[in-house]
């Protein structure tokens, strides 16, 4: 079997040639999307001479049944819920449910920026994430970007199905996905190495892209 991608970074590196041979813009802030995301993510960064940083989405799911996802929320933005939530749970339960989730992501994230964090505002915004079948945590990502005060969106990935791509492309300014397959089920099919991340590799990663442009302290969070 003949795989699109040797492994994340693989994929990471032809997405970054394919957005430098048409960049313009500033120096950008490159948000992978944790934990896979971020190692694709590093080879765009670092050809486009941007920042590395990381955003965390969570699933919000239903307690009584965790396989279902509700929705998608990030450390700081809105959530982001489903076509079915509001058939599945009344209000005052899914606000609960997404504020344990909000709280999980940003516990992650605590442990991504304790050096601080890249401020998005009024920035070029990449957001990278190892693919997308669905679109919902990726686009759960460009909210938060938006909210933060992106001057511009960019969604960047290596696959992703056509319906994702088209609903991305209703959220953010640009979408580049190098390979569109109305067939995608799982992401892991496209690539022969798709190990999983650790929180260890994620800030191997940060910590060697130095983090240094944009960065503010930040003391009430992440």
């Amino acid at each position: 079997m003949l795989w699109p991608f040797e492994d994340r970074h693989d994929a990471g590196r032809r997405l970054a040639e394919r957005l430098a041979a048409a960049w313009r813009g500033p120096r950008p802030l490159v948000w992978g999307v944790a934990r896979g995301g971020v190692v694709v993510a590093q080879p765009v960064a670092e050809r486009l001479a941007g920042d590395l940083d990381v955003v965390v989405v969570r699933k919000i799911a239903a307690p009584h049944a965790p396989e279902y996802a509700l929705g998608a929320v990030t450390a700081y933005g809105e959530p982001l819920w489903t076509d079915v939530a509001a058939d599945l749970a009344p209000a005052a339960l899914r606000a609960e449910w997404a504020r344990a989730a909000q709280e999980a992501a940003r516990r992650r994230e605590e442990r991504y920026r304790s050096a601080g964090r890249a401020d998005p505002a009024g920035r070029s915004v990449v957001v990278v994430d190892d693919g997308a079948a669905t679109g919902a945590s990726v686009r759960a990502a460009v909210r938060a970007a938006r909210a933060a005060g992106a001057a511009t969106v960019v969604v960047a990935l290596p696959v992703a199905t056509p319906a994702a791509a088209d609903m991305l492309a209703g959220e953010a300014d640009e979408v580049v996905v190098l390979l569109a397959d109305p067939d995608l089920r799982a992401v892991s099919q496209y690539y022969r190495d798709f190990g999983e991340v650790g929180d260890d590799t994620v800030l191997a990663l940060l910590e060697r892209s130095g983090r240094s442009g944009g960065m503010t302290r930040d003391g009430s969070g992440p």
